[in-house]
């Protein structure tokens, strides 16, 4: 059979294998190379724990496989298939992200959903295709998993993370855990949106039944829904996506109380977006990387027009602005919104779509020492008007996503877990969690965990540097000649 270059319509079975030739061509995965740490008690002891297979985790451990990392596991807490956010929380039709994007292929073309795409449906299928549906890259990210072998462990929580010596501990949990513990040197959170924190829920919701109100990020029950008049606080991507269910499902109204004054219009972070702005923000001063993530977040990344389209066809859909949430409370079964404006809003359903909040002290794998990881608010303070409360919330991490400790020497072990996820982006840039840029952020970890390992075991190196003895001569190769 002659295919074309780009393997379109030949199938899977051939891009697979062009995956194994590609892969064997760069000689990857190499042999491990990092000494295994001996324990006089005889526990095993890990290199490199994810936690977290979705996408983020899928190409670190890729990223660390390829550098011959080999000694690592990944851990999810959810059953195969089911790994971040794609096919729980996220109602999305539409990823955002342009389908061209390469995202976690690491340089890749057989790795990319375009070869993928192509592979199954051919050339023309993809130059139609407009954005990637939700449910298909989902697919994709399972057969990147399976053609790379990487050894996700589903239904597994890593419910604490404690120091023991040099060492991380880790406790287990759930049906798919083989232990209820394991010991790492690194440990690397990929986890996601929510990642160094939690849903972000307002104290205005502190006095209603649960019954009554969901976060965007819950499972929530949409045929429960029809008939039912819904309020959504908010108008982001995760407001605009859960109102489209609720209306979908047959919800009489949905209406939406938002706090500013217009919808905003301009993803500004898609005017900057190069390959100098992904190497080169990490590289700024705290004053630049403030300023330009201050900015981000005050003028908000506008929902996507597919998305917002999909909600204003419904005719018994109501965008309300300038309507900030004063109070709520319960009369019988309504639940009675008073806006600033003075108004009075009544509903049968309340969805939060107010994101997530960054907060260490929010992880429960954390608890215990998270106060000891250095903030934002810690190292740097902004003028006046680039005051932000949230902003300062984020975790100062350093060039590899590793921790830093508030207060030096207080918690040294900090230095051994990577926040590979949202949480970094005030520090080092979108390499740790969207699409565009994660290929980058993991080889920068993979890096930085490879040249900690070796500056950590240089003893050892040295040793098998003096004791090599493979020789490239035997000595039958020349005859000494006297001189004449």
């Amino acid at each position: 059979m002659t295919l074309t270059p780009s393997l379109a319509g030949a199938g899977l079975e051939a891009l697979n294998a062009r995956v194994k030739h590609d892969l064997a061509c760069l000689n990857l995965p190499p042999a491990n190379w990092v000494p295994p740490l001996e324990r006089e008690d005889g526990r095993h002891v890990y290199d490199v724990v994810i936690v977290g297979g979705g996408q983020c985790g899928l190409v670190a451990a890729f990223a660390l496989l390829s550098g011959g990392i080999a000694n690592i596991r990944i851990f999810d807490r959810n059953p195969a298939g089911k790994e971040g956010p794609w096919m729980n929380y996220a109602r999305m039709e539409t990823l955002r992200s342009p389908k061209t994007l390469p995202g976690p292929s690491y340089g890749f073309a057989s790795l990319t959903f375009r070869a993928w795409y192509e592979a199954q449906f051919g050339t023309e299928a993809w130059e139609i295709l407009d954005k990637i549906p939700r449910p298909t890259w989902m697919e994709y990210l399972c057969w990147y998993r399976e053609v790379l072998n990487l050894p996700v462990e589903n239904s597994v929580k890593v419910e604490h993370v404690k120091p023991e010596g040099e060492l991380l501990s880790l406790e287990l949990s759930g049906p798919g855990a083989t232990a209820e513990r394991v010991l790492t040197r690194k440990l690397i959170m990929a986890t996601g949106r929510e990642g160094t924190g939690a849903p972000k829920i307002p104290d205005f919701v502190a006095g209603l039944p649960e019954s009554s109100w969901a976060h965007t990020a819950d499972d929530i029950d949409f045929t429960a829904l029809k008939g039912k008049r819904v309020v959504v606080v908010g108008v982001g991507a995760s407001a605009i996506d859960n109102a489209a269910e609720a209306l979908e499902h047959g919800a009489s109204e949905v209406r939406f109380l938002i706090r500013r004054q217009q919808m905003p219009t301009i993803n500004k972070m898609m005017g900057i977006g190069s390959y100098g702005f992904t190497h080169g923000y990490a590289t700024l001063p705290d004053e630049w990387r403030w300023r330009i993530m201050h900015y981000s977040f005050i003028t908000q990344t506008p929902p996507p027009r597919g998305s917002t389209l999909r909600v204003s066809r419904h005719k018994n859909a109501y965008f309300h602005f300038g309507c900030g949430i004063e109070n709520i409370r319960v009369e019988g079964s309504e639940v009675v919104i008073t806006t600033q404006q003075g108004k009075q809003v009544r509903c049968d359903f309340l969805i939060l779509g107010t994101g997530f909040e960054v907060d260490p002290l929010a992880r429960t794998e954390l608890a215990g020492y998270a106060d000891r990881i250095l903030l934002w608010r810690d190292r740097y303070q902004p003028p006046t008007e680039l005051q932000h409360e949230e902003l300062g919330n984020f975790p100062y991490v350093d060039r590899d996503f590793a921790f830093q400790e508030r207060e030096p020497g207080a918690a040294p072990w900090l230095r051994n877990i990577h926040c590979f996820n949202y949480g970094a982006s005030i520090s080092l840039g979108k390499v740790s969690g969207d699409i565009p840029g994660i290929s980058e952020g993991a080889s920068w970890l993979a890096g930085a965990i490879a040249a900690g390992f070796y500056r950590e075991d240089i003893e050892r190196h040295w040793q098998l540097l003096e004791h090599y003895d493979s020789p490239e001569l035997l000595g039958d190769e020349w005859e000494p000649s006297p001189l004449p």
